[in-house]
């Protein structure tokens, strides 16, 4: 009888440290970010928040600075458990879900204030598209406009012709609308581009200022052309089946603190983008502006390559007149 009773209380005991095992989290996040970044102390303090308010049942792991690989990389160790979630900019979900480049396209808008306008309207839907695909998203934060860096000044469409620009690898949008501009695209992972501006195998990146000073790719450039070429943007998503593994009190705690988290990127990033712009030109890099006309110029090159990809089924054809159309919208 007393061994019964030792074995039924060894059961329950069990029973409970593997209850207490389940109700606990980890969630492990791989970004690119250095972890001296601003951006990447928020995190931390926010993964921090989450902790304390879950009373340790969730916490956040963070692999900085590309540690874990480049974007398929990360998206197989998510898919096999080893990661939960990343960081990401949209070229990177291009196959599981390819709309969220849509913001990225070249040329599609010209100020800010056109991109707030539309992402009132927009957001929503592409926080949807991103959690119908199997991922938990809590809000984008903008990077500001990527503008073209380059060794000679940049002023028009000729003075790119035949260069060799920097895409993302596997950014097939920006890849052909390069093309369509008669640019020579470089795939490159964001590793490698230091080294590609170092040999010459580059000639031009188009990154934000603030990019561009965190990666140190401004010391191997000399102009900045002042020409708004792609919104850029970046989010964190977490593997949906992981993330229900968390009971639903702290599922909420999660994305309220994160959600706030992005709110309070998207605004930081918004108002210091003058100031990377200053403190790159302060660095010595030579500040160019294009010619009149050249903007305009550029978009209708770009719109006929982007309506192409449309047409052939490379993203929906829908939201991106919904998205056209509100910019319209805004400028009448």
């Amino acid at each position: 009888m007393r061994i019964l009773i030792c074995l039924v209380a060894s059961a329950v005991l069990a029973a409970v440290n593997i209850s207490d095992a389940d109700a606990k989290m980890q969630l492990k996040i791989a970004t690119l970010l250095p972890e001296s970044t601003d951006r990447a102390k928020t995190m931390l303090a926010a993964a921090d928040e989450i902790k304390e308010r879950t009373e340790g049942r969730v916490s956040i792991k963070y692999y900085f600075g590309g540690s874990q690989g480049n974007d398929n990389k990360v998206l197989y160790k998510m898919k096999i458990g080893q990661l939960h979630g990343t960081t990401f900019s949209p070229s990177a979900l291009r196959k599981p879900y390819v709309d969220i480049n849509l913001y990225g396209l070249p040329f599609i808008f010209q100020s800010e204030d056109e991109v707030d306008y539309v992402r009132k309207a927009m957001d929503a839907k592409f926080q949807s598209g991103l959690e119908e695909a199997g991922y938990v998203n809590f809000g984008f934060a903008g990077g500001g406009f990527a503008m073209v860096l380059s060794n000679e000044p940049v002023r028009s469409h000729s003075d790119l012709i035949g260069k060799k620009v920097w895409v993302p690898e596997g950014d097939i949008f920006s890849y052909e609308a390069m093309q369509a501009l008669d640019l020579t695209p470089v795939p490159l992972e964001i590793a490698n581009v230091m080294m590609g501006l170092q040999t010459g195998l580059i000639d031009i990146v188009a990154i934000p200022p603030a990019g561009a000073l965190v990666f140190q790719w401004h010391t191997k450039v000399k102009y900045v052309t002042q020409m708004p070429i792609i919104f850029t943007m970046y989010f964190m998503v977490i593997d949906a089946k992981a993330f229900k593994r968390i009971d639903s009190v702290d599922q909420a705690i999660v994305r309220e603190v994160m959600g706030r988290v992005y709110d309070e990127l998207d605004a930081a990033e918004r108002r210091d983008a003058p100031k990377a712009l200053e403190a790159l030109i302060n660095s010595g890099i030579e500040s160019v502006e294009p010619l009149p006309g050249e903007f305009t110029k550029l978009q209708k090159i770009t719109a006929e390559a982007i309506r192409s990809m449309a047409d052939r089924g490379m993203f929906s054809p829908e939201l991106l007149e919904e998205i056209l159309a509100l910019v319209q919208e805004y400028r009448r």
